[in-house]
């Protein structure tokens, strides 16, 4: 008899576990023993989740041991597995990338032909090596790559970089930037009807918290001949709402507007006449 729950693999430490647990709360799903086991059973969903080491997620998802996956799109790239990539999450972000010692005049890819090539991400790395049409030796490493070229054993590494930070304090400087990468969902190719149905929910909580995240509830006072101009700054999800101030000749209007687009709304409004204006974090958005 099928499982009525989802499986779900998570990492089991670090910044993607940290988000993968903090999405799902937002999600209003708790996990209730923690990730100090192999499993985990939730509340508020019905959910299983797995804690697994990153680059082992995209195979247990693909022979089916786990329905789903959050992991970095660059571990599913690497491991080539055959898992659908469904939902990108927006966090985690970083990106990979080619670095080389400080003090090397980097010329350009052409740079890394023959030389000897540290990388936890032999996979992609081979596959950008071959697009450029370079050959060079690439040595797979599964932990500190950033040291190898001071210790003699690589000219040049092909690494995560998220700040910049470990680069720099290794003696190295990035000099191409090979992909960007995010936290992913992926699932396994023949999921069943029922749990396809699970998915569906579970990506519509996703997305309201996304989209919560992303937007602000926003609220102001307006002259009544300005309305019709203000509320076309601000149209939110269908339309503003509007209600009449005790202020004879003025109005109060209600909408939602765009994180990304913000600061240059707000400005438009106050060169509108829009006064009053206040502005709300969303918890939960349902489009």
């Amino acid at each position: 008899m099928e499982d009525k729950r989802l499986t779900l693999a998570i990492q089991k430490s670090g910044r993607l576990s940290e988000g993968s647990i903090n999405l799902l709360k937002k999600c209003g799903i708790k996990i209730q023993n923690g990730n100090n086991h192999l499993k985990a059973n939730t509340s508020g969903f019905p959910l299983e989740i797995i804690f697994l080491r990153d680059d082992d997620i995209p195979q247990y998802v693909a022979d089916g041991v786990a329905d789903a996956g959050i992991l970095g799109y660059n571990e599913v790239l690497e491991k080539d597995c055959k898992v659908n990539t469904v939902y990108n999450l927006g966090f985690s972000r970083c990106r990979i990338s080619v670095a080389v010692p400080r003090n090397v005049d980097y010329p350009g890819r052409e740079f890394l032909a023959g030389k000897r090539i540290a990388t936890s991400y032999p996979g992609i790395l081979e596959k950008y090596l071959a697009q450029h049409k370079l050959s060079a030796e690439i040595h797979p490493i599964s932990g500190s790559v950033e040291v190898t070229p001071a210790l003699g054993l690589a000219d040049a590494i092909f690494e995560i970089v998220s700040s910049g930070g470990t680069l720099i304090s290794n003696g190295l400087k990035e000099v191409e930037i090979v992909m960007q990468s995010e936290a992913v969902l992926i699932t396994n190719q023949n999921m069943s009807e029922e749990k396809s149905a699970l998915l569906d929910k579970l990506l519509f909580r996703i997305q309201s918290v996304q989209a919560a995240e992303n937007n602000k509830y926003i609220l102001l006072n307006a002259p009544n001949d300005k309305i019709d101009l203000i509320a076309s700054m601000i149209p939110g999800m269908k339309s503003p709402t509007i209600l009449p101030l005790t202020m004879e000749g003025w109005s109060s209007l209600h909408s939602v507007i765009s994180e990304t687009d913000f600061w240059q709304v707000i400005d438009n409004l106050k060169e509108a006449g829009a006064q009053g204006i206040l502005v709300i974090p969303i918890e939960k958005m349902v489009l």
